[in-house]
């Protein structure tokens, strides 16, 4: 559990090198991602770890929470309360830190493979931290492609890339469609020029790439046509063309 909530707060400190110093009118100001401005994509980064450390620290105040949401009487940004909505970006973000350390924090107290109750079925306790991380590092792309930030490319990309290959067949569940039987290979190339692979080594449907580039196809930052993502054979195309590793309604090209 260390290595990822060390990797969960060096994203963290990315971030906060793309936003850290914004004022309330770019707080305000809206996102590459339609509909979104800062001041909301920092507020669902933080309702969902507050959430996150609510089913960590306190089940039963999370099993009422998610009761709430499933039938649709709030939202997640909801649950957090309107004091916190109302919030400037800049305390905005200070809650927003505070919020995550806490949830790492009860993170590092867990084993790696804990069963937690979380929205949908139960995940272990390293997959929540690493599904914390995919959403940061996705929507930190929104906001450092907005201000014209490079964001950086680490050995990080190697959690979500994994997570990524590990829910191929939930990507055409998650369409109602039937995951395929035969595998893909996926070979990427890390940021120091390591290969890091899954899959068999004979498979007929293939996906190469650097691990930037899958991950930004993986998260629909890009689409695959307009990426340098190479695929090999049908099935290797048709799942990065549907590849979204978290729950909501399918998403083709638009933003998460």
């Amino acid at each position: 559990m260390d290595q990822i909530c060390d990797d969960l707060e060096a994203e963290t400190e990315a971030l906060t090198a793309v936003v850290g110093h914004l004022n309330e009118e770019q707080w305000r100001a809206p996102t590459v991602a339609e509909g979104w401005d800062s001041h909301e994509t920092v507020l669902h980064l933080g309702a969902a770890d507050w959430l996150a450390h609510l089913t960590l620290t306190d089940p039963a105040s999370f099993a009422v929470a998610q009761g709430r949401m499933s039938r649709g009487e709030v939202s997640l940004n909801s649950l957090v309360g309107a004091e916190v909505r109302s919030l400037s970006g800049s305390d905005l973000w200070r809650w927003f830190l505070e919020v995550r350390a806490d949830m790492i924090d009860a993170l590092r107290r867990r084993d790696p493979k804990d069963r937690i109750a979380w929205v949908g079925p139960e995940i272990g306790a390293r997959s929540m931290a690493t599904g914390r991380l995919v959403e940061t590092w996705t929507h930190s792309h929104d906001l450092a492609d907005t201000f014209g930030v490079e964001y950086p490319q680490t050995d990080r990309l190697r959690n979500i890339a994994h997570i990524g290959v590990i829910t191929r067949d939930f990507s055409y569940v998650n369409r109602g469609l039937t995951p395929p039987v035969d595998p893909v290979r996926v070979e990427l190339t890390g940021p120091r020029g390591d290969i890091w692979a899954w899959g068999p080594e004979d498979a007929a449907h293939r996906v190469s790439a650097t691990a930037y580039e899958f991950c930004l196809v993986l998260t629909r930052r890009r689409p695959l046509s307009d990426s340098a993502v190479h695929t090999q054979g049908r099935l290797a195309t048709e799942w990065m063309e549907i590849a979204q590793p978290w729950i909501e309604p399918p998403r083709i090209s638009d933003k998460a």
